[in-house]
């Protein structure tokens, strides 16, 4: 099983899509985060340490990932899928966009 973590800002639009579209394919277990102080569901130090791979919507987000978890990503690989915050919650350009960036690393 890959542990997959999907991480935005606020954990609103982006993340929460990517989490529900990839919860049903084979072998994996999804989860999301925003790493703002406002996200309706914060990334923590255990959801990091649980994440195999850490998709992060913008390059902002690989930064501060890295700033305040930095001791908790030991292992995971982290990996920029340059979305913009220009979609909406399951958007169908949002979905298909994830699918292309995100279903190669799941082959």
């Amino acid at each position: 099983m890959t542990n997959l973590l999907f991480l935005c800002s606020r954990n609103r639009l982006r993340s929460p899509t990517a989490e529900r579209v990839f919860a049903d394919w084979p072998g994996v277990e999804t989860a999301s985060a925003g790493l703002a102080p406002d996200a309706d569901e914060p990334a923590t130090s255990e959801l990091i340490e649980w994440a195999d791979i850490i998709f992060v919507m913008e390059r902002a987000h690989r930064a501060r990932l890295q700033t305040r978890f930095r001791k908790s990503l030991k292992s995971a690989r982290v990996v920029c899928l340059d979305i913009p915050d220009d979609y909406a919650f399951m958007q169908p350009e949002l979905v298909a966009l994830l699918k292309k960036k995100v279903g190669p690393f799941l082959r």
